[in-house]
């Protein structure tokens, strides 16, 4: 019996990673990604370069919290080593990492003046944002995590084109053996 397309993909977590190996070359791979990509009814678009593959769905299907995919080549003894990383498009990304670096920028400031404060015997009453500060970084992460649920789906759709495409089973127990391969 086959296992359900969940038990091939990496669980929750901010950009989950995935490593196979195959027995296929770049150039084998670039070219099965390639030819399917090309089909009429195929459920992604992307870019195939040398080394490199980006899997995206159709924009008439994307949303704000719609992933990519990822994937990076590199030849080991066994074959081909696939890292494959699942993440928002670059610029939602880049936005939350700017309010995550923000907020901790703030939480510093902050923190520096209050107890900078407080050491010179003044009030430290700035020090209350600090724990409103950490509420803001912690919904942040919760919106991130609900962001990624909303797109679990479409991070179905992408993985499960890659292995019909490539012919590969990337399951957990082929990812044990890629990261023993790879380190």
């Amino acid at each position: 019996m086959e296992k359900p397309i969940e038990d091939h993909l990496p669980p929750y977590r901010v950009r989950p990673r995935f490593q196979v190996v195959t027995e296929d070359n770049f150039g084998q791979l670039e070219e099965k990604v390639s030819k399917a990509l090309k089909e009429e009814d195929a459920p992604c678009t992307g870019r195939v370069n040398p080394g490199y593959i980006t899997l995206y769905l159709p924009t008439a299907e994307q949303h704000y919290w719609s992933p990519q995919l990822s994937i990076t080549m590199d030849e080991v003894e066994e074959g081909t080593l696939l890292r494959g990383l699942y993440g928002p498009r670059p610029a939602v990304w880049t936005m939350f990492v700017f309010f995550y670096a923000l907020l901790g920028f703030s939480i510093l400031v902050i923190g520096i003046i209050g107890m900078a404060n407080l050491s010179l015997e003044k009030s430290g009453a700035i020090l209350w944002l600090v724990p409103l500060l950490v509420i803001a970084f912690l919904s942040l992460y919760l919106v991130a995590f609900f962001g990624q649920k909303a797109g679990h789906d479409q991070m179905v759709t992408l993985h499960q084109f890659l292995e019909e495409s490539t012919g590969l089973n990337i399951d957990r127990e082929h990812q044990e053996e890629a990261e023993r391969i790879a380190t």
